[in-house]
């Protein structure tokens, strides 16, 4: 958690991610969780499109979900072995909150795909902001369910993607700080 609440600048400077598996009680309560998402629709969406859905997995689905998991990771890797499986268990049940983030371009617009799935991932750091905010600490995982159709196909359409999935809670141990882009090497100035 942030110590400095003094400016907007200052919680910005704070924000890190979260480590999902470090994520406990308390989540957001549910009035908290509209804020967040609410928070979260508030993004940049060149041709008011909304290129992007969040679908909230609550508590008492999460075993349905490490059920999903486990079949679609069996049905793909049939040989997988228990760790495989006791880890798509473990995903599924991490932290207190879980926000499933779709991305879901807009056919046939003058608006290209590519500036819909950028508008998806800015919603997603609107959400993880909006977190931070209040108080609690937010981790975007993508890896193996984020790009197997069985898996997308429970929480969306063909047309759409798991941009990623969103774990809410309170760091369960002091988050590190992690070694972030030196402004020089990031940043240039264009000359020509």
């Amino acid at each position: 958690m942030f110590n400095d609440r003094s400016s907007p600048l200052a919680l910005l400077q704070t924000r890190r991610s979260g480590k999902p598996r470090d994520l406990i009680a308390p989540g957001p309560d549910d009035a908290q969780l509209r804020q967040i998402l609410e928070i979260a629709l508030r993004t940049p969406d060149h041709g008011k499109l909304a290129p992007w859905r969040f679908v909230i997995v609550p508590q008492d689905r999460r075993d349905a979900l490490a059920a999903l998991l486990e079949a679609a990771y069996r049905k793909e890797k049939p040989d997988a072995g228990r760790l495989e499986i006791e880890s798509m268990h473990q995903f599924a049940r991490q932290a207190p909150a879980l926000v499933v983030a779709l991305s879901a371009p807009v056919a046939n617009s003058k608006i290209p795909v590519w500036e819909q799935q950028l508008s998806a991932g800015a919603a997603i750091m609107n959400l993880l902001h909006a977190t931070h905010a209040l108080g609690f600490a937010g981790g975007w995982l993508t890896g193996w369910p984020c790009y197997n159709d069985e898996v997308r196909n429970a929480f969306g359409g063909e047309h759409e993607k798991i941009a990623g999935f969103i774990f809410i809670g309170t760091p369960g141990k002091p988050q590190e700080e992690r070694p972030r882009p030196e402004y020089d090497d990031a940043v240039s100035t264009w000359d020509r």
